[in-house]
């Protein structure tokens, strides 16, 4: 028996009381109960309110078509973007492309000229702004204030404490590749050592007669006095071996029963064997440990 709408044999039918639902040979619900009249009151066209909606009710929306031109490769090529020339570092000479850049950010404090020989290989050695007890947070921290500061001149190479530690000997921070052939030379770029490797040559890093060391921000370690004790850490043996018994617990305490290796400037050595308490504020160096070329300056 089919299912269906209707009044007898009429479907869709319906009264003033409703709609009959049921099969098409009575007005009755033709299921397993009895006949039901649904009280449904259809509105002027009953047919229509239960038939779908005729046509898409979602009608398709036309795409514009942009009149401008198409982007191609040959305007790049035709009229390629002009960038800003660099400025050098204020006071650097106009000579080869193996330049300093001027920060990002200015930086408070002096800043100090520095040039380069065209083309020249060299590895720089210098000096903290300030004088360090040993605890400067570990060699990561001295590390980074030697990162710091070489950039807040303009210094793109990679600056590493002149420090041993528990990880590293100081032989070892100079790249294998410069560590003979490359000269070793101060911010002025005068020379200090004929190479790294030379500096561990027996001599204690026996210093050029008249070399000067300048930190930073230009100023002569030796000759200024924000540095009262003219001696440098580096808590090494002659050879640049780390002294694990004398280098401030890994420059991370400045107590004054704690010990680590020094050498006093006055002598002209970088290296001598001279062991102080970590309570002392003294000399830091930073040297470059690698040599970078003009391309990747």
């Amino acid at each position: 028996m089919a299912w269906g709408w209707g009044a007898g044999a009429h479907v869709g039918g319906a009264d003033e009381g409703g709609v009959w639902i049921g099969c098409q040979q009575s007005a009755h619900w033709c299921g397993s109960g009895p006949c039901h009249r649904l009280p449904l009151r259809l509105q002027d066209n009953e047919v229509a309110a239960l038939q779908p909606p005729v046509g898409n009710p979602y009608p398709r929306r036309e795409l514009t078509h942009s009149t401008a031109r198409p982007w191609r490769a040959d305007d790049i090529l035709a009229n390629p973007p002009r960038l800003p020339d660099p400025q050098p570092y204020p006071g650097a000479p106009h000579h080869g492309s193996y330049l300093h850049f001027q920060p990002a950010r200015p930086t408070s404090g002096p800043t100090h000229t520095h040039t380069h020989q065209d083309y020249q290989p060299v590895l720089h050695l210098v000096a903290l702004n300030s004088p360090q007890p040993g605890g400067m947070r570990g060699i990561r921290g001295a590390d980074f204030q030697c990162f710091q500061q070489a950039r807040a001149v303009g210094l793109a190479g990679t600056f590493r404490a002149f420090l041993s530690s528990r990880l590293q000997d100081l032989y070892s921070v100079v790249r294998r590749a410069d560590r003979t052939g490359v000269p070793v030379v101060n911010l002025r770029d005068e020379v200090l050592f004929p190479s790294w490797e030379a500096l561990f040559s027996g001599s204690e890093g026996q210093l050029k007669p008249g070399a000067r060391i300048f930190s930073f921000d230009g100023r002569d370690v030796l000759q200024h006095p924000a540095w009262p004790q003219k001696s440098v850490w580096h808590g090494s043996d002659p050879g640049g071996r780390r002294l694990t018994d004398s280098y401030c617990e890994t420059w991370r305490t400045e107590a004054a029963a704690a010990t680590g290796q020094a050498s006093s400037l006055l002598a002209g050595r970088l290296l001598g064997q001279n062991a102080a308490s970590c309570h002392n504020a003294f000399i830091v160096l930073c040297v470059e440990n690698s040599f970078m070329t003009s391309f990747s300056k």
